[in-house]
């Protein structure tokens, strides 16, 4: 194959469209169904998951909205609604006022209870089903590898 080719040869052009396919599509697709089955979105779910899986289900609203690939402007206008959902609750950092602490509530807790089953299923559907057990494990080490390159330059290293 030629390197310096702008172009891209016909395997790396059908795993292309393969890999665009899962980035647009899957999101747009578990977005329905929890849309239909829970009223939120596949980003609010997300971050409700981030938020439950921290230590105390509290953290600084920057790092939450790194871990969820957000602009903190994006993550905001989300804790707005959460909160007046009761679904969160948020408040100065004692240990730097600077930065807000979200911590989920316990309405936000039931909520994602709630919403978890449908998503999971939905998941594991179209994620997982789909592959082997060899094959779960090759695509689990590319794509590590695909995200921390691209973790690298977001991050501007």
């Amino acid at each position: 194959m030629d390197t310096q080719s702008p172009w891209l040869d016909d395997d790396q052009q059908d795993l292309w469209q393969a890999l665009l396919t899962v980035v647009i599509a899957l999101p747009a697709v578990l977005d329905r169904q929890l849309q239909k089955d829970a009223g939120i979105s596949n980003f609010e779910y997300g971050v409700l998951a981030r938020l439950s899986m921290a230590d105390q289900a509290t953290m600084r609203l920057s790092d939450l909205a790194r871990l969820c690939d957000s602009t903190l402007p994006r993550l905001s206008k989300v804790m707005d609604r959460f909160e007046s959902r009761g679904w969160v609750a948020r408040r100065p950092d004692p240990g730097d006022g600077r930065y807000t602490l979200a911590t989920l509530t316990d309405t936000g807790r039931q909520k994602l209870v709630e919403s978890a089953p449908g998503h999971v299923e939905q998941v594991k559907r179209l994620v997982f089903d789909p592959l082997s057990a060899a094959q779960r494990r090759h695509l689990g080490a590319a794509l590590s590898r695909i995200a921390a390159t691209v973790r690298q330059e977001t991050e501007g290293h």
